[in-house]
């Protein structure tokens, strides 16, 4: 579970912003959409490659 404590002489907003950035790092919102509908191993394994291969071409034009 996550806990914010609000610092002394720290707005209610900023403490609000800190504790939905700590949501957001702990990815359960993206674990819930994933398992919201099922994937074939083979489709996650596809899908892992074309993102790959996209970052090296990237990275590859970046380069030049």
């Amino acid at each position: 579970m996550l806990k914010t404590v609000v610092k002394e002489g720290e707005s209610i907003e900023r403490a609000l912003k800190r504790f939905k950035r700590k949501y957001k790092r702990t990815k359960v919102l993206q674990q819930l959409r994933e398992r919201q509908q099922y994937t074939k191993p083979s489709e996650e394994k596809r899908q892992t490659r074309q993102k790959a291969a996209y970052r090296a071409e990237y990275l590859r034009n970046q380069e030049e």
